[in-house]
């Protein structure tokens, strides 16, 4: 009997153990097929196809394998053994039936228990290495060693046919902050097909169906790589790491391809890191100084925020903050940027080839994004300066969802003002502000909606002098929705108001208040579309509203006696279509051609006046006026902007680009002064003031050296200009009725050639450039009265043809640094007094031809130490010091001279705005 009940035992659990396997063999169907000299390929997708298998394998290793079988209803595995046994194959089978080809020695798909200690990188916490990603659903949080391992299955495999073409797309997003990553490559390398993330982290590749691994490589991540299978059109949404290495090794890595092989050429895109590591005054990171240590971009003296751009003036550069057009980028008259670092993500400048969706301005494009702000936890930054501090705050709303930025800045100057011994400057103000919001966020995985406000004020007065105020504020939304792997669209709306007052009450009788203001509305609706491998289309569509409030003086107090002087308001719309496409004709040809077609009109209701045919326009020759309704179209103007680029790849590591843009712009800026001022007012185009229209040819040289770690660059370029707007003698801008009396459409032209060398690895790094360049203006009428220089050319203010500047980063340790600063400009061109004669009893003075004469050469160098604090992860707070000084060398440089009469002589004086070294000392911190 005991016999018998341990016979019944044995035999019990002998099936209980068979059971699953006995279940498996039940659901798994039987092999049938006769398989005669059939390649391998064939064999796995006849099985395929007829059960629930599905095979993995490197095809370069069987792709010469054929198969003679003739089975009838048999279990996979004897039929596996039977075709690859002769030649050294094996196989593992999951619980899935996924099956794996490997050659010797069979995969083991089970580990043993605690094989990997828990939480330690390289663990493996699930027994399949397979995911399927058809839903589309993100990464799980992972070690990064275990995501590049995981095999991801991208689309529906038993729709798959196991050939063609299909397509893969989804976002870059960092993982620890879930904000999208910009500019990285994302490819394969046989065959090479890749592409870069967009500025919402959004990629799109198409590939051969089929296993690949996918390389991902970009600027501050580490490197990293995905294996997937691709059976039809799927997403992969992926995460990666930051790289916090301070010697920045990889950025040669990343950066290699758009140097080189990459399509855009002029170019200029800042990392922020970097861009705090170059030494400002007051210690203030400052993105536009920064800027202007690029090759082709000049300013016209120190203290001033206005880019002359390849020869352009500073009104004909489109600065957009998010998508929203920034019209005074500086604070405290260009002493401090009015972007705040700690809330952006890129900083792209466009010198040539400019893309197609942009247009409005006709030198280059500065665009400038926000981060998305954390989605993962809540954070912060700041740091407290001699005169300005700075805090953000980021985090999320609903967890990987939805995420805010919030940003300001501040100066106290206002009451360091006061504790001066000196009366006059402690009746002085000096005081700005700014505050950035953004919120991102994600409705599924269609659809993500971008809000963004911006808000600056400055307020500056000396003494018991004149008071200036002036306001930027700006607002956009975007919505961003993905029709299917190819397609994509983003469309924004954005509103834009800058505004100023001068308030003047030094004397009760003349108290008056002087205000000036534009404001812009536009939508824009931009498309990508991924085509396949060899066309990139983006196509679009804008419409700007402009509304100018070209000035009002007012009396300010009861006993006043200025009258009130108020010019009629202006009002323009602005609209384009554009569309571009990007053709690789080969591994080393592409082309890029676009149109944009803009269409201007100038809109009532105004007032016109009409002037005698065959004279110049001026008080005396207006002989009617004529009365638009509001919304009648006073002028029309329209035409098409040609782009073309074409890139050579000469070897693997140099090539030759040539590009040519027109741009179309219809509003001006007038200024009477050299620099970009917080007084300067915009002009529409209308009946007179015709619309600029710029042409630029471009072509460059570009190498990489010593295994990629040097960067070499020679551009160069030519640019004509016609109906831009100069001055006739003596012009009068402000509060003027009849600005066209005063203004004449010119023409000019720019030429010149720009060298860079960047070395971006190691202890040492930083870049070094030289532009050489000429900017020459015209004014040559039918009138001889308005004639400037007898219709010659004369340089414009902004001439400067020789500029050299140094960057330099040396890190002695990952705590400690230094950076310095050198440039040399030639000095910029003026007009001088000659001589003085008297006519009919007054004394006038005798002027050189207009900007004959240029001010002492400018030369400037800068040193700045940068500390920082351990870098131990798991800490309450990061933080650094930075020690810097401005002017290292005290050279009194010229921004301006200028002439008085005293005591019956005209002197002269020079007028230096930081005539010795400025020390500063700025505390950042970061949670």
């Amino acid at each position: 009997m005991v016999f018998f009940y341990r016979t019944l035992l044995i035999a019990l659990g002998s099936f209980l153990v068979l059971l699953p396997v006995l279940g498996q063999q039940n659901n798994t169907k039987l092999i049938t097929g006769d398989f005669q000299n059939v390649k391998f390929e064939q064999f796995v997708r006849e099985i395929e196809a007829n059960s629930t298998y599905r095979f993995y394998y490197d095809p370069a290793l069987m792709d010469t394998i054929k198969v003679n079988l003739q089975v009838q209803g048999k279990p996979l595995p004897v039929v596996l053994e039977q075709a690859l046994k002769p030649i050294n194959f094996t196989f593992a089978i999951d619980q899935e039936n996924q099956v794996y080809i490997t050659k010797g020695r069979a995969i083991e798909l089970n580990l043993p228990a605690n094989f990997f200690t828990p939480g330690q990188a390289g663990a493996v916490i699930a027994q399949n290495n397979v995911i399927n990603t058809n839903t589309a659903e993100p990464e799980r949080p992972r070690t990064r060693s275990t995501s590049e391992l995981k095999l991801y299955e991208i689309g529906n495999s038993r729709s798959a046919n196991g050939s063609g073409k299909a397509t893969i797309a989804g976002h870059l997003r960092d993982i620890k902050s879930g904000e999208a990553v910009i500019g990285a490559s994302i490819y394969i390398e046989a065959p090479l097909i890749g592409g870069t993330s967009d500025q919402f982290g959004y990629y799109s590749l198409t590939l051969p169906v089929g296993r690949h691994e996918v390389k991902i490589k970009g600027v501050g991540i580490k490197n990293t790589r995905r294996q997937i299978m691709l059976h039809s059109d799927g997403k992969l949404e992926i995460e990666v790491e930051e790289d916090i290495t301070n010697l920045k090794e990889v950025v040669i890595e990343a950066e290699k391809d758009k140097n080189v092989a990459g399509m855009q050429m002029g170019l200029e895109k800042l990392d922020i890191k970097t861009l705090k590591q170059v030494p400002t005054a007051f210690g203030e990171t400052d993105i536009l100084r920064v800027i202007l240590t690029l090759p082709g971009v000049k300013s016209v003296g120190e203290g001033s925020t206005g880019m002359n751009v390849r020869g352009g003036a500073t009104d004909q550069n489109l600065i957009l903050f998010n998508d929203a057009t920034i019209y005074n980028p500086s604070h405290l008259f260009g002493f401090f940027s009015a972007f705040n670092p700690d809330v952006l993500k890129t900083v792209e400048l466009y010198k040539s080839a400019i893309p197609a969706k942009y247009g409005g301005r006709l030198s280059s494009v500065l665009e400038i994004s926000t981060r998305d702000g954390n989605k993962k936890q809540f954070a912060g930054s700041g740091g407290i300066g001699l005169l300005t501090s700075r805090l953000t705050l980021e985090g999320p709303i609903v967890k990987d969802k939805t995420s805010f930025i919030i940003g300001g800045r501040t100066t106290y100057s206002d009451w360091i003002l006061k504790q001066l011994p000196n009366s006059t400057l402690r009746q002085s103000e000096a005081s700005f502000y700014d505050v950035n919001a953004h919120i991102t966020h994600e409705i599924n995985d269609k659809n993500t909606i971008y809000a963004t406000g911006y808000q600056s004020q400055d307020k500056f007065k000396l003494g018991t002098d004149t008071a200036f105020q002036y306001m930027n504020r700006n607002a956009s939304l975007k919505w961003k929705h993905i029709f299917n792997n190819k397609l994509y669209g983003v469309l924004t709306g954005a509103h834009s108001i800058f505004n100023y007052n001068i308030t003047s009450d030094k004397h009760e009788s003349t108290a008056s208040k002087l205000t000036y203001g534009i404001n812009q509305s536009n939508v824009q609706a931009d498309f990508n579309f991924f085509l396949n491998p060899t066309h990139t289309i983006d196509f679009g569509a804008s419409t700007i509203l402009y509304q100018v409030s070209p000035g009002s003086q007012t009396p300010l107090g009861s006993k006043s006696l200025i009258a009130p002087n108020i010019l009629s308001n202006e009002k323009g719309q602005e609209s384009a279509l554009y569309i571009s496409d990007l053709i690789n004709i080969s591994p080393r040809i592409a082309v890029q051609l676009g149109v944009r077609y803009s269409m201007y009109k100038a809109l009532g209701p105004k007032d016109v006046f009409e002037y005698t045919s065959g004279l110049s326009r001026n008080e005396s020759s207006i002989i009617d006026t004529t009365h638009y309704k509001n919304g009648e179209v006073m002028a029309t103007y329209h035409g098409p902007e040609y782009r073309a680029s074409i890139k050579y790849i000469l070897t693997d590591n140099s090539s030759v680009k040539a590009s040519f843009n027109r741009m179309r712009q219809y509003i001006h800026m007038l200024s009477n002064t050299a620099s970009m001022s917080p007084t300067d007012i915009w002009k529409l185009s209308d009946r007179y003031i015709r619309p600029q229209i710029g042409d630029q040819y471009a072509i460059g040289y570009y190498r990489n050296l010593r295994s990629n770690t040097i960067e070499t660059s020679v551009e160069t370029y030519y640019k004509s200009m016609r109906d831009f707007v100069d001055y006739k003698n003596g012009a009068t801008l402000i509060l003027n009725h009849h600005i066209e009396t005063d203004v004449i459409n010119a023409e000019g032209k720019a030429y010149g050639v720009e060298l860079m060398v960047k070395k971006l690895t190691g202890k040492i790094n930083g870049w070094a450039s030289y532009t050489y360049s000429r900017t020459l203006v015209r004014v040559n009428t039918a009138l001889a009265s308005d004639m400037v220089n007898d219709g010659k050319y004369y340089p414009s203010n902004f001439d400067k043809p020789h500029d050299f500047t140094l960057i330099g980063n040396y890190r002695f340790s990952r705590r400690f640094s230094t950076s310095l600063n050198a440039t040399y400009s030639t000095g910029r061109p003026i007009t001088l007094p000659l001589a003085k004669y008297e006519i009919g009893g007054a004394q006038r003075v005798y002027y050189s031809q207009r900007n004959e004469y240029r001010v002492p050469d400018y030369f400037r160098m800068d040193f700045a130490m940068n500390i920082e604090g351990n870098h131990k992860v798991r800490k309450l707070s990061h933080s650094s010091w930075s020690l810097s000084v401005y002017n290292l060398t005290g050279r009194k440089n010229p921004y301006s001279v200028y002439f008085k009469t005293e005591n019956g002589k005209i002197n002269g004086y020079k007028l230096s705005i930081f005539g010795q070294p400025i020390p500063t000392v700025t505390y950042n911190f970061k949670f």
